[in-house]
């Protein structure tokens, strides 16, 4: 055996609209332009400066080069262009539920209302069950971000009322650190899947 580090895969998939894929560098200026658009991150800290947010993207192309997986560029295929992230990922804080792995997305504002991150979004669940082996995936949102929760409820997921918590990540006292869990196992999953075929 030599030495050489190997790499899984790289996992890029299609949804009927929707290229789900590794980031670009023509990437990073519409990722800090949906950064900059407060009521996209009205429920999210702020990334405050282009530095910040180049930092974030990278991040999430190191680890997708890394794993294979993780939070993946999302472009329409009608026009090429990036509306934002979805995917999965391995929350960086120590959460009352870690380890887990969690689902998440930010869409342009420009692309709310047209069920992109729902699509994008199966198709991100789609993977970690089948191609992963996940035996469960979670999501949380501040309490007050209902649009987010619609779609996790939209994608079979159930909500863990006991399992609400503060973030750690947010400030104390901040009123986005009260924080809804919602979850979906893979049994439950392929259930739903038989029963829409």
């Amino acid at each position: 055996m030599t030495e050489e580090s190997t790499h899984p895969p790289l996992i890029e998939f299609d949804t009927p609209r929707l290229r789900v894929r590794q980031w670009r560098e023509s990437d990073l200026a519409p990722f800090f332009a949906l950064a900059c658009d407060p009521q996209v991150m009205e429920f999210l800290l702020p990334l405050p400066t282009r530095a910040e947010s180049d930092a974030a993207a990278n991040r999430a192309r190191a680890l997708i080069a890394q794993k294979g997986w993780g939070f993946w560029a999302v472009e329409r295929k009608d026009t090429g262009e990036f509306i934002g992230f979805t995917g999965l990922n391995v929350p960086m804080a120590a959460l009352p539920f870690s380890p887990c792995v969690e689902i998440g997305w930010r869409l342009s504002r420009a692309s709310w209302g047209q069920g992109f991150a729902t699509e994008a979004a199966r198709g991100a669940l789609q993977v970690g069950f089948e191609r992963l082996g996940l035996e469960e995936i979670v999501a949380f949102t501040a309490n007050g971000n209902l649009r987010s929760a619609a779609v996790m409820a939209r994608i079979g997921m159930h909500e863990d009322v006991a399992g609400a918590f503060e973030h750690p990540a947010v400030p104390e006292g901040d009123a986005l650190r009260g924080h809804r869990l919602f979850r979906i196992d893979r049994a439950t999953w392929q259930a739903a899947q038989r029963a829409s075929e």
